[in-house]
């Protein structure tokens, strides 16, 4: 109903979800999925909040209005783990999640997705603007080796 992908879209998530790379996202980005939901560090960062997370449903929606309910509990819960994990191993003082629908909504790629960002004291993430620049893949492995490694390692008891 109110999409904006043009008709010859090939969507970027789309193709990682289903074991795809790209010049800017590989599957060594991803650090978590299960059946409905996919989290991978994404390569576009913003200047004090390194190592941000995207979390996408593994089926095509467009933006929040498509979204079943049940993928959008599988993403809601899948952040909620990426923020534990990354309050875990990033060593930051809080998380922001945001997402974002329709160009005046600042959406620019035409799948859902949940933005989980790290949060640094005085960081102004709110008032900078991403990076010109993607960041490559071995800048951004660190982030995705150190939430891997908390989602593989023994949960406590």
């Amino acid at each position: 109903m109110f999409n904006h992908a043009p008709d010859d879209y090939e969507c970027p998530f789309c193709r990682l979800v289903a074991g795809g790379e790209d010049e800017r996202r590989t599957q060594r980005d991803v650090v978590r999925r299960d059946e409905l939901a996919t989290a991978f560090v994404s390569p576009r960062w913003w200047p004090k909040n390194h190592g941000h997370v995207m979390v996408v449903p593994n089926t095509h929606y467009e933006n929040l209005y498509d979204l079943p309910t049940r993928y959008g509990h599988a993403i809601h819960d899948l952040a909620r783990d990426v923020a534990i994990a990354m309050r875990h191993t990033y060593g930051c003082d809080g998380i922001s999640v945001r997402q974002h629908n329709e160009p005046a909504g600042n959406q620019d790629v035409w799948h859902y997705h949940m933005h989980v960002f790290p949060r640094y004291a005085g960081d102004d993430l709110y008032f900078t603007r991403p990076q010109e620049d993607f960041s490559p893949a071995e800048q951004r492995l660190p982030y995705a080796d150190k939430l891997r490694g908390y989602f593989e390692s023994p949960a406590p008891s």
